[in-house]
């Protein structure tokens, strides 16, 4: 995640090279709250999901059909938090490999009572391979994912043409990847890549950045950030096929 938001990890896919990935996130220990360290003791036996050899049936877990929602990186877990308690009708499953991250969003889903939402303390690119059933999610969200801006560094960002394939692989027909960033430059690149991906449709009307969508909450980031000026960039493309 781009190391200016609340957000500080993501994942990937990465590279194989002798035998092993190579991954994108960078792991920080952090220190933990009080709160953070409650919400990964009391929480953790009730809404962490370990890695699967197999895809998941989510309706067994939330006990119940409805639309699934996944977003990749969630940081602190302030905006998952938020839309899990504005959608009780929806479920909801974060991936995130920050502990204190992780631990504030337990806290928060402790606090709240809620029971739509599920997570999973792991690299996402394994989740989405190994737990997720192809066709299976209604949404994917990716926010202000790292753009690591060197050129060198570019073929650690999550967004490339097969991480594009493989969400188009789990979403349902009809199904949305929303991405959003505060970078333009990285807005522009995500363009490219999804452009070019096959069987998506970009629902921007003038096939380049949509609106910001009223149901992606506004992150303390955000709001200072549009204090100074600075920009934010959502991307929205439909699964066609």
């Amino acid at each position: 995640m781009t190391e200016s938001n609340d957000t500080p990890t993501q994942t990937e896919a990465g590279e194989e090279r002798q035998h092993r990935r190579i991954k994108s996130f960078v792991m920080r220990a952090g220190r933990m709250t009080e709160g953070q360290q409650k919400g990964l003791e009391q929480g953790t036996p009730l809404f962490v999901l370990p890695l699967a050899d197999a895809p998941v049936d989510f309706d067994q877990v939330f006990g119940r059909s409805a639309p699934r929602s996944l977003e990749i990186g969630f940081g602190m877990g302030h905006s998952l938090l938020e839309m899990a308690a504005a959608s009780p009708d929806q479920d909801f499953i974060g991936v995130e490999v920050h502990r204190p991250g992780v631990g504030a969003l337990l806290n928060g889903v402790l606090t709240q009572g809620l029971t739509n939402l599920r997570v999973y303390d792991c690299d996402a690119i394994e989740v989405l391979n190994r737990c997720v059933a192809d066709n299976s999610l209604d949404r994917l969200m990716l926010f202000f994912p790292d753009p690591w801006h060197k050129s060198r560094h570019h073929k650690r960002r999550i967004v490339q043409a097969s991480f594009a394939e493989l969400v188009r692989s789990k979403l349902k027909v009809g199904g949305v990847l929303h991405m959003a960033t505060d970078w333009e430059p990285y807005a522009e690149y995500m363009l490219e890549v999804m452009n070019v991906a096959p069987g998506y449709r970009n629902l921007a009307e003038d096939g380049k950045c949509v609106p910001r969508p009223a149901e992606r909450p506004i992150t303390k980031f955000e709001r200072r950030g549009e204090r100074l000026g600075h920009g934010v960039w959502d991307l929205k493309f439909e699964k066609q096929s």
